[in-house]
């Protein structure tokens, strides 16, 4: 359908290194948007931008330190500079800090986490935002969240709190960025076959977690398409300060 197609728009993805990051880059591009993938090393994004530029589109990878605001913000003027306007931003980027419980973790485990999981997407959508309300444009932000915002699960202390967090953030800046034509909505996936998920989820405790999932699987990329699709395109026009929660119905699990 025409109001899904991002024909004209550049996208802004980080975390674009692997998993979801990678595969949304992808995902964006093929549905016509002119692509902008950011990670610390470059090398581990060009041969995705290399595979893309090859199928006829438009893409362009740049280092991006989401935890460095010098970083962050030449993250955003190199891609104006490049496609002459920026429209989308997918904040992807994530870390978890292992195995932890609350007692566990310390200052420079929380630190690490925060401000890569809350603190950079606040504030690459601060400098997102700021530049469409500069240009008088209309932009949309999508926050990738996630299902641990809301169901609770020991030893991702500070993965989940941030994630907790960044929904707050998401509905607080759908709010405030509302009068400068930007939305903000957020994407919350629960269990997805990932190379990092994968481990745990073909291991032993498979059986257990895939019981929890009413749709009694786990999630794949493809899952995540018409979702993301729609919070990134002007489908969504009239949605701002939403959770798109897709997980198999994991969160309505019985108790």
């Amino acid at each position: 359908m025409e109001q899904f197609s991002l024909a004209g728009k550049t996208a802004l993805v980080t975390g674009a290194s692997s998993g979801f990051g990678h595969h949304f880059a992808g995902l964006l591009a093929e549905n016509g948007a002119r692509v902008v993938l950011g990670a610390r090393r470059l090398d581990k994004i060009q041969a995705r931008v290399d595979a893309l530029t090859a199928a006829g589109h438009e893409v362009l990878g740049l280092p991006l330190d989401v935890r460095d605001p010098a970083s962050a913000q030449n993250f955003l003027s190199e891609s104006v500079k490049a496609f002459g306007g920026i429209d989308i931003l997918i904040n992807n980027a994530g870390v978890e800090a292992g195995a932890k419980t609350y007692t566990m973790i310390d200052d420079e485990d929380w630190d690490y986490v925060f401000d890569t999981n809350l603190k950079a997407a606040w504030r690459l959508s601060k400098f997102f935002t700021q530049w469409v309300a500069d240009n008088g444009t209309t932009g949309s932000i999508v926050n990738i969240a996630s299902i641990t915002a809301f169901r609770t699960i020991k030893g991702q202390f500070p993965y989940a709190v941030s994630k907790a967090a960044l929904v707050k953030a998401t509905e607080i800046m759908a709010l405030e960025g509302a009068r400068y034509g930007v939305r903000v909505n957020a994407l919350a996936p629960g269990y997805i076959l990932t190379d990092v998920s994968r481990v745990l989820l073909e291991s032993e405790r498979s059986e257990q977690f895939v019981k929890g999932i009413p749709m009694r699987r786990y999630g794949e990329f493809a899952d995540l398409d018409g979702p993301l699709l729609l919070l990134a395109s002007d489908a969504s026009r009239y949605m701002t300060g939403s959770v798109v929660v897709v997980d198999g119905g994991h969160i309505c699990a019985e108790l």
